[in-house]
């Protein structure tokens, strides 16, 4: 299965964008993006309007 990583920004609660970048396996960068706004809403509590992501990529073997 291949690993893609999530790159971008969520309005943190101190009045700021803060950046991340996730890294997850999946079957298509849809199911990445998803995944991404559920966990960052899950632990941050912040909305899916709060989120932006910038990128969605297939991560590279290493």
């Amino acid at each position: 299965m291949p690993t893609f990583t999530v790159r971008g920004a969520f309005y943190a609660r101190r009045g700021y964008w803060q950046k991340f970048t996730m890294t997850h396996e999946a079957d298509s960068g849809d199911t990445v993006r998803e995944w991404a706004l559920s966990e960052i809403g899950g632990c941050h509590h912040v909305k899916r309007h709060q989120i932006r992501i910038d990128s969605v990529a297939e991560a590279t073997p290493a």
